[in-house]
């Protein structure tokens, strides 16, 4: 390490609580992880295992296409695959059923017994909270929300959880967590990032991987963690995204060096500790080089200063973006550092491009083999090489699948996610023992707005998006008296003579750029169900969905209590547990919440004083 790059790093472990003035305090730490045994002392068997390989085997390994573009399954053993992933909205051809993808990955896992090495392939998938892509997986709360929490040890236990939810369908490799510091809410992703502040991302990201990877990944329960999107993909200036002029997502992180690292490294810097096998480079630019041709940052930074022993995984087609030119391309990010290249329906001519490489000389074997040793000291790792053992799912684990001891567990952190942003004339707690209850807004009895994006389909759906899941509208008629009434309408009509209204509003969902948005201002269904229910001269409490802070305008003042929810996921009764006092709200915001757009964006560092809420509130009663 030159020392410079010394002396920035110092600097980038100490400046963020200085500039905040939030201590690490105020986070609760897990207990002190073990030892995390080091990739590379898996090399004496990676390199006798090299030594056997055809360039032909060792390119396949690089390489990983989605299964939507994968006509032909025999492509992974005349291709000598690496690994396959199932993108957003990949899904086995029988359905989303926990049968039909435990299925899916055993017949895949299958094809790699029928090539000359028998090396297994890595199956990935973007399990980002919660096994979000299969039908009756627990949905936890999306990272925001977890942010709010403060609780390292709650985080660890849920990556635990969708560690063994994933297992339970043979898939070995998450994509996840999500280590952004998100510094422009108008970004669609930024409800993935734990927090706008770097002290509480790298402190939940590590504990992150370590309930995913649970510190060895050799254990039947692990999976393969991946940090990302590195780097600084929460920091892109708004206006350089991929879509359109006022657009953030895939644009252009325009900061210097000490910035990069002050804020955006920090979630790296843990999780590579805690042993991270992956780590996932960004389809963003820094000041205007794509991340997945940025050598200095991948190679020299990540896998020189860092010491980072796993491997690099492209996102998905990202290498595209780089030039017009898909064979340069592939040379560019290959010779930057890049280990394995995900791809969606070019995976043939990526192989073909990258052995023509070779043999021209523009990509050197050495390149090769170091990506090809990464990617085998993770499988080393993982047991994937051991010939005893079986790669096939182990179907015993779906007797816990979306089980109640998994559920109770989200329900945990959706209560401990809520942020109590106003309480006027003690209107929380409820009373169980009230006479009527009214319940309004669109998603009071809606799960699919309730779990956000990313679950099931790649922008989520409304309505009822998986089963097993509880609506807050159920948990509210299953949390009350017998003697109280429950009554509902989405637009907030018909409150008139209840005791109380309890109106649920909020974002619908999306993913990645379609989330990008100019105005965060409440919909005018939402504005109106409130109005509605407040013209009924009864007490108001609005619980808000939302993966950030929207503009609340005078829906803030019509109402009497008002609660951040987050995209708490499918376990609806950890809102009604805080509502009802049950339990007492501990949930501290994770990022700022401005008064107006004109406030947007408010950046880790920012001064201001008078946005509506700061970063770290949240009231208790």
């Amino acid at each position: 390490m030159n020392l410079k790059m010394n002396s920035l790093l110092r600097c980038a472990c100490t400046a963020v609580t200085i500039c905040l003035g939030l201590p690490l305090s105020h986070l609760s730490a897990a207990a002190p992880p073990a030892k995390v045994k080091p990739l590379s002392s898996y090399d004496p068997q990676v390199k006798a295992l090299l030594a056997k390989m055809t360039l032909e085997e060792k390119v396949g390994q690089m390489t990983q296409p989605d299964i939507s573009a994968l006509q032909d399954p025999t492509d992974i053993e005349n291709l000598f695959l690496g690994s396959l992933l199932s993108g957003g909205n990949a899904d086995p051809k029988e359905g989303n059923s926990l049968d039909a993808w435990t299925n899916m990955y055993d017949e895949y896992q299958k094809h790699t017994q029928k090539t000359r090495l028998g090396i297994p392939i890595l199956y990935g998938v973007d399990a980002l909270h919660g096994h979000n892509n299969v039908l009756g997986a627990v949905i936890f709360p999306h990272n925001i929300g977890l942010g709010c929490t403060r609780n390292a040890a709650l985080v660890e236990k849920i990556g635990k959880i969708t560690a063994e939810e994933v297992r339970a369908t043979g898939i070995q490799w998450a994509f996840a967590p999500c280590v952004t510091v998100p510094q422009d809410i108008r970004w669609g992703r930024s409800y993935e990032g734990f927090s706008s502040d770097p002290a509480i991302v790298k402190v939940l990201g590590e504990a992150a991987v370590r309930g995913l990877q649970l510190n060895d990944l050799s254990n039947p329960l692990a999976v393969l963690a991946c940090a990302k999107h590195y780097l600084a993909d929460g920091g892109t200036s708004f206006g350089t995204g991929t879509g359109g002029k006022n657009t953030l997502d895939q644009g252009n992180s325009e900061i210097d060096e000490a910035t990069l690292r002050q804020v955006h490294l920090q979630g790296y810097l843990t999780t590579i500790k805690a042993g991270v096998g992956t780590i996932m480079p960004s389809y963003s630019s820094w000041n205007g080089l794509k991340m997945s041709a940025n050598k200095y940052l991948m190679t020299d930074v990540l896998k020189k200063e860092l010491g980072f022993e796993g491997f690099v995984i492209s996102d998905y087609n990202a290498i595209d973006q780089i030039g017009k030119d898909y064979k340069e391309n592939v040379g560019i990010t290959i010779n930057a550092g890049m280990d394995m290249v995900m791809i969606a329906g070019r995976h043939r001519e990526f192989v073909k491009d990258l052995l023509a490489l070779v043999k021209e000389g523009k990509v050197p074997m050495s390149r090769i083999d170091d990506a090809v040793t990464r990617i085998l000291r993770v499988k080393f790792a993982m047991g994937l090489m051991d010939k005893d053992r079986s790669q096939l799912a182990d179907r015993k684990l779906q007797s816990s699948f979306g089980s109640p001891a998994h559920r109770a567990v989200a329900r945990e952190a959706v209560r401990e996610s809520l942020v109590v942003l106003k309480n006027g004339n003690q209107a929380l707690p409820i009373s169980k023992q009230a006479a009527r209850i009214h319940v309004a807004g669109k998603s009071a009895d809606n799960l699919g707005n309730q779990c956000g994006g990313w679950t099931i389909d790649w922008q989520g759906k409304t309505g009822e998006v998986t089963p097993g899941g509880t609506t807050i509208l159920a948990s509210i008629k299953s949390a009350v008296s017998k003697g109280t009434k429950v009554t509902f309408s989405a637009d907030g009509t018909g409150a008139e003579g209840a005791t109380l209204g309890v109106v649920v509003v909020g974002e619908k969902p999306y993913a990645e750029g379609f989330g990008d948005r100019t105005n965060l201002a409440l919909d005018q269904e939402d504005i109106n169900a409130i109005a509605n229910v407040k013209q009924a001269g009864i007490p108001v409490v609005v619980v808000l969905l939302s993966g950030r802070p929207l503009i609340l305008g005078d829906a803030l003042n019509q109402a009497d209590a008002f609660v951040a929810a987050w995209l708490p996921g499918t376990e609806g009764q950890g809102v009604t547990d805080v509502l009802f006092g049950d339990f007492k709200p501990v949930g501290k915001l994770s990022f700022a919440w401005p008064k107006s757009m004109d406030q947007v964006p408010v950046r880790t560092g920012d001064t201001k004083t008078d946005v509506l809420f700061p970063l770290g509130y949240g009231l208790k009663f």
